[in-house]
């Protein structure tokens, strides 16, 4: 029999780089190197200021040459430690110009890291940076709920829908009108999708919007039970409108029995008082579309 030694060359070739393929596999899954992070360049007197997609959980700054600190949920500040801030273990940045530390920013769905220098140079100082899907690592927490990035999408997908036909729930008065135009539920979340609409010359400021689950019927008002109810997210926070307002309000999945309503009131500041008030049937709830 003969033995065709290109054959047996190219197999040996072919297993070879297969194992070397596993065993680069095995050794890069699960672990990052420092060598390999994102780096960034800051200066004294410079902060620089990690923006985050979703609220940032906590911050771990790897040496005592870095002080930070978190003057928003979705924003991490970081500056190289003055000298009146240092303490016996500080190592001036100066004396090791290439290695500030690593910056580890967690936050609800993800964690990503940075490798931080000293920059004599002003110029090249980062001063700011957005968190960009290639920096995130996957946090595999089990699954309680979305977070704030993702209930945002959600709430973008739904405010991308146009308004077709009447909506669920409406209440006009004082030339103010407010209406709910569809509910949406996605897993064990509650989308509510409201407009606002203001046709007097009068601009609205917004004192407090409320949920709450009443009684259909109050025949004392000693027997009447309210609970509140909050959004865990609100796609946004605005105070007033002129004209119109679409706003999309986010709630962990709850119920209520027939005898009750979902009451929704808009308040005005007490300069105007301006009120509006509508209920909510659960059957409205029950009848959620989903997306």
């Amino acid at each position: 029999m003969t033995i065709n030694k290109n054959l047996i060359r190219n197999i040996i070739t072919g297993l070879t780089i297969f194992l070397n393929c596993v065993v680069y596999a095995q050794t890069s899954v699960g672990e990052k190197k420092v060598a390999g992070l994102r780096e960034l360049n800051i200066s004294k007197g410079i902060s620089l200021h990690i923006i985050s997609p979703e609220p940032i959980q906590f911050v771990d700054l790897s040496t005592a040459l870095l002080t930070g600190d978190l003057p928003s949920e979705n924003i991490a500040r970081v500056k190289i430690t003055e000298d009146n801030e240092k303490d016996s273990t500080f190592i001036d940045p100066i004396i090791c110009k290439d290695d500030l530390g690593v910056i580890t920013v967690v936050c609800q769905s993800f964690m990503t890291q940075y490798k931080v220098n000293f920059s004599d140079e002003k110029s090249d100082a980062v001063s700011f940076i957005q968190i960009q899907p290639e920096d995130m690592q996957t946090l595999e927490y089990p699954k309680i709920g979305f977070s704030n990035f993702e209930l945002r999408q959600f709430s973008m997908d739904v405010l991308k829908k146009k308004i077709i036909g009447k909506p669920l729930r409406v209440y006009e008065n004082l030339k103010l009108r407010m209406q709910v135009n569809n509910v949406y539920v996605v897993n064990d979340y509650i989308f509510l999708d409201m407009t606002f609409q203001n046709s007097s010359n009068l601009g609205y400021h917004i004192d407090g919007l409320t949920f709450s689950i009443e009684d259909k019927k109050i025949y004392k008002a000693t027997n009447n039970q309210s609970i509140d109810i909050r959004p865990v997210f609100r796609l946004y926070g605005q105070k007033q409108f002129t004209k119109n307002f679409r706003n999309i309000y986010v709630f962990k999945k709850f119920t209520y029995p027939n005898s009750k309503v979902l009451k929704i009131r808009l308040v005005e500041e007490q300069l105007w008082g301006r009120a509006l008030e509508m209920s909510i049937k659960y059957s409205d709830i029950l009848n959620a579309d989903t997306f």
